[in-house]
């Protein structure tokens, strides 16, 4: 998981790596990008997870959430399931920590509801039709000015 420091929030809010997709990105290409820019790991995309969707006043966010499988050349060792993330920072980045977390400690570390609800309901099997959805996020999110 990331921990995402925000302009409005006061404490940085824990997140599956990800992000936005470049123009003429596909979502799997995004998926792969994403990692290694937030983690260093290097994935390869298994499949979709599932959809979810939420409302922040008039702003729409759609999210797709992918399995994904870590391949060579990270600093983590899927075979044993020793190593860590490398925390990769750029200027003005809002990734400030990386860490691995137990299935058992996700619904503890994600704060946000429209976040931490359809992770957790998809990790235990509950989550039926693979989708989400929100009228409202129930929290505000300030993008930082570069991630616009």
């Amino acid at each position: 998981m990331v921990a995402s420091r925000y302009p409005n929030q006061p404490q940085p809010l824990w997140n599956l790596p990800g992000g936005r997709q470049q123009p003429g990105e596909l979502l799997e290409e995004t998926v792969v990008r994403e990692f290694s820019e937030e983690t260093g790991l290097h994935v390869i995309v298994r499949g979709l997870a599932y959809v979810s969707e939420s409302y922040d006043g008039d702003l729409h966010f759609l999210n797709a959430t992918f399995l994904v499988d870590v391949i060579a050349g990270s600093s983590f060792d899927p075979s044993t399931g020793s190593g860590q993330a490398e925390l990769r920072m750029t200027r003005g980045d809002h990734i400030v920590a990386v860490e691995w977390v137990a299935l058992g400690a996700v619904r503890e570390r994600i704060a946000v509801a429209v976040v931490r609800e359809p992770l957790v309901a998809f990790l235990e099997g509950a989550l039926e039709r693979r989708y989400a959805g929100y009228h409202e996020a129930g929290t505000t999110i300030e993008w930082p000015d570069d991630s616009a």
